[in-house]
């Protein structure tokens, strides 16, 4: 029942202590100042769609849920990479990203999309890469640009009946527009770069394949809580009880021994920050058993997303074992020899 755990104890307040000093995260306004440099790619896991609605300038699009790469049966040809290496190395260069290159992993702002990209980079051995704490929106707030712009939008609001004020006022905004940081449209291909992966920098210590974490789910089994594994479900409820299945996942329901915390236990909604408080989130890890002195490992759908967010909550609390299941359901869904629960 450690699953059940995470659904009662989802939210317990505390202070207000934010970890954005630390390697991991960085800030709107440190970000703002990286924009359009030379070896700096702002990279947002969100999808097309999205990226279409508004964008950092500049950015390009890697879609958190696509960074895992399994056949229809949900097979890992390179477990546990996400990608093979001659595919990953194409795909990064692709969008102009070097080896030397810093990359800032975003999203809207909620943090799951973000940390798969971050955590894609950061299992191949990338040293340069970071998220960026409350995303697009966190960058919208800071614009100075954007303040400009939302007034002139309030303003052709209020002047609705004055057709002149409007135009004028209309006009004002489409110059205001092209000054903003968050931009909208499609990506623009830049110019293919190479990338080169050295499988001896793999950071195996970060990710899990399916015969880890089925030996972690024999001593659960056997040992309780006395276990020195703990393996954290970050899906919603329906995914957790089988009742909903995700693309091509075979069966519904989770891995046994699982304690259930849902990613959006790490995420600051209120503030649109990508993760609560430092001692918000240890509160939630504290309720639900999960130490220090255990080897962890977080799952979800693709492994790129709301497991890769609550192992970076994991990170940022100093957590020394964690390791994201690059499979995860997909994987071990579809895998007819491996054990669930419903």
């Amino acid at each position: 029942m450690g699953w059940l755990r995470g659904i009662l104890f989802g939210s317990i307040a505390v202070s207000s202590l934010y970890a954005t000093s630390s390697d991991i995260l960085i800030s709107a306004e440190d970000a703002m100042k990286l924009i359009g440099q030379e070896k700096v790619m702002f990279v947002t896991g969100d999808d097309e769609d999205i990226y279409a609605t508004g964008h950092i300038k500049g950015s390009v699009e890697m879609y958190a849920h696509h960074l895992h790469h399994s056949n229809i049966t949900g097979k890992m040809e390179c477990a546990p990479l996400f990608m093979c290496k001659e595919e990953a190395e194409h795909y990064i260069g692709s969008k102009g990203i070097t080896n030397d290159t810093l990359v800032i992993a975003y999203d809207d702002f909620k943090g799951p999309n973000a940390t798969g990209v971050y955590a894609y980079f950061k299992s191949y051995g990338h040293e340069k890469v970071k998220i960026l704490n409350g995303g697009r929106a966190a960058m919208m707030a800071a614009d100075p640009e954007q303040k400009i712009y939302d007034g002139i939008k309030a303003q052709i609001k209020e002047a609705k009946d004055d057709k002149a004020l409007v135009e004028k006022l209309t006009s004002q905004l489409k110059e205001q527009e092209k000054k903003l940081i968050v931009q909208k449209g499609a990506e623009v291909k830049g110019t293919p770069k190479s990338y080169s992966i050295d499988l001896s920098k793999v950071n195996y210590n970060y990710i899990a394949g399916k015969d880890e974490l089925r030996k972690a789910v024999d001593d659960l089994i056997q040992k309780g809580q006395k276990s020195s594994f703990a393996i954290i479900d970050a899906r919603g409820f329906e995914e957790i009880m089988g009742e909903r299945k995700m693309d091509n996942a075979a069966r519904g329901g989770h891995i046994p021994g699982a304690t259930f915390i849902e990613w959006k236990n790490m995420t600051d909604m209120d503030k649109k920050l990508s993760f609560k408080a430092l001692e918000k989130m240890q509160a939630v890890f504290d309720q639900n058993g999960i130490t220090k002195d255990k080897t962890i490992y977080a799952y979800c759908h693709v492994g790129a997303g709301r497991s890769s967010h609550i192992i970076t909550a994991l990170e940022l609390l100093g957590y020394p074992h964690v390791k994201v299941y690059t499979g995860s359901w997909d994987e071990w869904a579809n895998d007819m020899n491996l054990p669930i629960r419903r």
